[in-house]
């Protein structure tokens, strides 16, 4: 039997949608255990057990003073919204705390300051921590580096209803990684979404196309279109889970790392 420490694990955003599945997460885990579960200042479910709606009773009650939250813990999640991340991020730093990242929609700016933050702790960042989807990056990389020129790139992605920003980070992010393999500047060639009279399709152009509808989790598709084949690449989430499972395995690569920003490439050693 192992004498390790579980892992201490502080939850941001701990009543959301995906926030009980990190919650579940953690507590299907043995190396982890549930530290501390955070929400937002008059949440209807501060005060109640972190696990009530799992039908688990976790001992953690649901509070909105992060500061004493992450005193008991060693990393802190975060999968909310950009200022209530940074916020966070802030008093990560001032205790020293190890912090993943989950949050999209953030500014140039904003990721400035998690760059500056990831001197002082480790920080895990990255738009989507899904598994599936961290080989989709990989492998788009891959195959626009072998398909070359000749291929026309456009990304699909499809989202629940209450998604607030588009494209979807993990679009941005595939976007990023083929215009890595191409050689391109990606906010020179970028096109979001088509209407009226476009002309022909510019040929270094990579285009993205948001689709919000339902309860849809997560889908992402990097469509290659030649003269006479065409290749799509594609990962459907059907559960938050995944990125839940992901992110679990990005604490484990966070505790003890020395500070630095990280990413779910890192994570899985696919760099």
């Amino acid at each position: 039997m192992s004498t390790l420490r579980p892992i201490r694990v502080a939850i941001a955003g701990a009543a959301g949608r995906m926030g009980r599945s990190l919650v579940e997460a953690v507590l299907a885990d043995e190396a982890l255990t549930l530290a501390a579960a955070i929400e937002m200042p008059g949440h209807p479910a501060l005060g109640r057990d972190a696990g009530e709606s799992l039908g688990v009773i976790t001992g953690v009650i649901l509070t909105d003073d992060l500061k004493v939250a992450l005193a008991g813990a060693d990393c802190l999640i975060d999968f909310t919204r950009p200022a209530a991340t940074l916020a966070a991020l802030a008093i990560a730093v001032r205790t020293g705390r190890a912090m993943i990242i989950g949050t999209t929609g953030f500014s140039p700016e904003q990721k400035h300051e998690i760059e500056a933050a990831a001197r002082t702790i480790p920080v895990v960042f990255a738009p989507n921590m899904a598994v599936g989807v961290n080989a989709l990056f990989k492998l788009a990389e891959m195959a626009a580096g072998i398909l070359g020129e000749d291929f026309d790139v456009e990304i699909i992605e499809a989202h629940h209803r209450h998604k607030v920003d588009a494209p979807s980070g993990t679009a941005l992010r595939l976007g990023e990684s083929v215009a890595r393999a191409l050689k391109r500047d990606l906010a020179a060639v970028a096109v979001h979404g088509r209407e009226g009279i476009t002309g022909e399709r510019e040929p270094s152009s990579i285009g993205f196309h948001a689709v919000r509808g339902g309860d849809i989790v997560g889908d992402h598709t990097v469509l290659f279109a030649g003269m006479g084949e065409r290749i799509e690449l594609s990962v459907r989430s059907s559960s938050r889970l995944t990125y839940a499972t992901g992110a679990m395995r990005a604490v484990k690569f966070a505790s003890g790392r020395a500070p630095g920003l990280y990413d779910m490439q890192a994570v899985l050693g696919l760099q």
